[in-house]
């Protein structure tokens, strides 16, 4: 058996992406653009923006959050999975980022289906309550702010929402109680909130990707 190096789990994530995922243009171009605009290289992995849209389809969801778009990656996975009346609102700090999310978004064909909104998730979360409940969260933001997140999900969503956490691991950082680093302490302290807020019922679990060792935590809320 082969050990786990990043060699090994590079060969076998570029096995399965050139064999579940392959290639696609606009989605290729999302991310050559992202990186030419000098914006970090945090998108999700292919065979996790598959993993997105496939759970967005299982779950037959209509209305999808996205807390943190950067490039639009994910976003354009999300928003194939949805029917054409479906929405999706994600939400994006920066302007000049927004702006490149919508170039490609658009030039994705999905750009009718999402809503862009512009600020600090934190300060644009509450102006979403009172919505129609959203299906389906995804949360791949500053991991300082993940109890922030996971509860506006819940407040946001309803029973058999199912949220999504990206980068949970982070390198097997995520086991060290002696921690000082503000992001880890962050989604350590998300994964307590899942663990025991009654709101969810959730797992964890590790991944071996083009992004390095990380993982992604999947919720439901009841």
């Amino acid at each position: 058996m082969a050990e786990p190096t990043p060699e090994t789990w590079r060969r076998v994530d570029s096995y399965l992406t050139e064999l579940l995922v392959g290639h696609d243009e606009d989605l290729e171009q999302a991310v050559a653009d992202q990186n030419a605009a000098g914006l970090p290289a945090i998108e999700v992995a292919p065979v996790n923006g598959k993993l997105l849209h496939l759970i967005a389809r299982m779950t037959g969801a209509r209305r999808v959050l996205e807390i943190g778009t950067l490039g639009a990656y994910s976003t354009i996975w999300l928003a194939r999975a949805v029917p054409q009346d479906g929405r999706i609102v994600t939400i994006e700090a920066e302007p000049r980022i927004a702006d490149i999310a919508r170039a490609n978004l658009d030039r994705a064909g999905v750009g009718d289906k999402v809503e862009i909104r512009l600020g600090r998730a934190a300060e644009v979360l509450p102006t979403l309550d009172g919505g129609a409940p959203f299906d389906l969260v995804f949360i791949d933001a500053d991991k300082e702010s993940n109890t922030i997140y996971l509860d506006w999900a819940a407040r946001l969503g309803r029973p058999g929402t199912v949220v999504m956490v990206d980068n949970t691991v982070r390198g097997g950082e995520i086991a060290n109680p002696a921690t000082e680093n503000p992001q880890i302490i962050g989604v350590q302290r998300g994964l307590e909130m899942l663990g025991r807020d009654p709101r969810f019922d959730a797992t964890a679990i590790q991944t071996l990707d083009a992004k390095g060792y990380d993982g992604i935590a999947i919720a439901l809320v009841v």
